[in-house]
C-alpha cells in the first residue's frame, strides 16, 4: 500500500502526453507524493492507497500547470508612444531605426535599480501565474553591457523566489546592438561572448538566445555568439524569422536549438531541418497582432514534418505587452490556425520541450512534477475559444496547492 500526500479524485485529466484522444481521461485520479505525480490514469484502476489530503474535483479538468517558454519580464520604462507611431504607419524597424524600440527600453533599464526591476516584473509574473502558469522563462536582452545583463538576470532569479513559479533564466545578450557600439559591431559581438562564460559559470542562465533577423544580427555574428554559448556549456535558441527569410530554422537546427522562435518566415527546408534535430517552433501571436504583421508561420508544414509547436506571451514592453497566456492560446487559433489540443500542448508538452525540461514537466504522467491546473469548465476548448481571462480554479505547483478558490 503507497502513502501519498495528495489525492485527486472524481477528475478529468488532460494528460497531453500525446494529442491522441486517449491522452484525455473522463474518470480520472492522480495520486501526488514528494512533489512529483507517482499515479495517474482511470480512477477504476488506482493502486491501494493511503493519502494525508484527498480533494474532490466533482468532473473538473487537470491539465499540466502552464509553461510561458519566451517571455521579457525585466524591464523599466513603456514604449506606450511607440504604438501611437505604428498606428500611423511607423514600421517596427522604423521605430528601430530612429533610436526607439529596443533602444530606448535598454536606455530606462540602465538607470532602474535592483529593487525597481524586481517590483515591476513581480507584478507582471503574477498576472501570468493567475492563470495557471508555473513554468516562466525569463530572458535578458535590455541591458546590453555585462553589468546591466547580469543584474537583469540576477533579478530573474531572485523573482521567482517565494512565489508558486520556476523561473528558467536565458541569457539575451545578442538581441541587438547597443549605441555605444554602433561603429563597433564586433567589438560587441565579442563582448556578449565573454560575458557567456560569466553567465554560466554564476549559474545565472540556464541558457542562451541570439536574434537571426535584419534588426539583430547577420549569421557570422551569431555563429561566433553561439560557438560561445555551446563552450560554456548552454543550451540555445534562435529569435528567428520574424523580419525575413534568412534560414533561420536551418541555421537554428545546425546548432540543435532548443527552439526558433517567432518563425513568420520559414521554408520548408528550414522545417525539415527543425524537423531532424527536434528544434521547437515557438510562435508568439502577441507580437504578430501587435505590430499587425501579414505573414504567418507556415503551420501546415510544421504539422506534416512533426516538428513541435509551442505557443508564448513574448511579453515584453513594446511589440507584444500581453500578459495573458490564455489569450496567447486564444490568438495562435484565430490568426495561426491551431487547434484546441494544439494550443493546450504549446502551452504544456512541448513549451516544457523548449525549455529542455520534457524529462520533467509538461504532462501528466508519473515521475513528472505536479505541477497542475484545474479549470472549472465543461469542454477543453474553452480555454483557447473564450476571449478574456480564464482562471483556473486551483493551482498545484510542485506537489502544494497554492491557488484555490473558496468554491473549489
Amino acid at each position: 500500500m503507497s502513502d501519498w500526500d495528495l489525492l485527486l479524485t472524481d477528475a478529468r485529466l488532460a494528460t497531453v502526453v500525446s494529442d491522441e484522444p486517449t491522452a484525455m481521461i473522463d474518470r480520472g485520479a492522480l495520486a501526488i507524493a514528494d512533489g512529483h505525480i507517482v499515479w495517474a490514469g482511470p480512477a477504476q484502476e488506482l493502486p491501494q492507497g493511503r493519502a494525508r489530503r484527498t480533494i474532490a474535483l466533482e468532473g473538473r479538468w487537470v491539465t499540466p500547470g502552464f509553461i510561458d517558454c519566451h517571455t521579457h519580464l525585466i524591464y523599466a520604462g513603456n514604449r506606450a508612444s511607440e504604438f501611437a507611431e505604428r498606428m500611423a504607419g511607423a514600421s517596427y524597424a522604423d521605430i528601430a531605426a530612429a533610436g526607439g524600440g529596443i533602444k530606448a527600453t535598454v536606455a530606462a533599464t540602465r538607470v532602474a535599480s535592483e529593487a525597481q526591476l524586481l517590483a515591476n516584473a513581480a507584478l507582471r509574473l503574477d498576472a501570468l501565474l493567475s492563470e495557471g502558469v508555473t513554468t516562466v522563462e525569463i530572458k535578458s536582452g535590455y541591458g546590453m553591457d555585462r553589468d546591466t545583463e547580469l543584474r537583469m538576470l540576477a533579478t530573474a532569479r531572485q523573482l521567482g523566489e517565494g512565489k508558486p513559479v520556476t523561473i528558467v533564466t536565458t541569457y539575451l545578450g545578442g538581441h541587438t546592438v547597443p549605441a555605444e557600439f554602433a561603429g563597433n559591431r564586433a567589438g560587441y559581438v565579442e563582448l556578449v561572448c565573454g560575458t557567456m562564460a560569466e553567465v554560466a559559470a554564476a549559474r545565472l542562465a540556464d541558457a542562451a538566445d541570439v536574434c537571426y533577423d535584419p534588426i539583430g544580427f547577420d549569421r557570422e555574428e551569431c555563429e561566433r555568439m553561439l560557438q560561445a554559448a555551446r563552450c560554456a556549456g548552454l543550451p540555445v535558441k534562435l529569435h528567428t524569422g520574424q523580419i525575413a527569410a534568412q534560414g533561420g530554422g536551418a541555421f537554428a537546427a545546425s546548432y540543435g536549438a532548443l527552439s526558433a522562435d517567432h518563425v513568420e518566415y520559414l521554408s520548408e527546408d528550414d522545417v525539415l531541418a527543425m524537423a531532424r534535430s527536434g528544434t521547437v517552433a515557438v510562435l508568439l501571436p502577441g507580437a504578430f497582432y501587435y505590430l499587425r504583421e501579414t505573414t504567418k508561420p507556415p503551420v501546415e508544414l510544421l504539422r506534416h514534418h512533426g516538428v513541435p509547436i509551442a505557443v508564448a506571451t513574448d511579453h515584453n514592453p513594446g511589440s507584444s505587452p500581453l500578459l495573458s497566456i490564455v489569450l496567447a492560446m486564444n490568438m495562435a487559433s484565430v490568426f495561426f490556425g491551431l487547434t484546441a489540443a494544439e494550443t493546450l500542448a504549446g502551452v504544456t508538452r512541448n513549451a516544457a520541450r523548449a525549455l529542455g525540461l520534457l524529462h520533467d514537466r509538461g504532462t501528466i504522467e508519473a515521475g513528472k512534477r505536479a505541477d497542475l491546473a484545474i479549470w472549472d469548465i465543461g469542454d477543453l476548448g474553452e480555454l483557447a475559444s473564450l476571449i478574456g481571462s480564464r482562471k483556473p480554479s486551483m493551482v498545484i505547483q510542485d506537489g502544494r496547492c497554492v491557488g484555490r478558490r473558496a468554491d473549489t
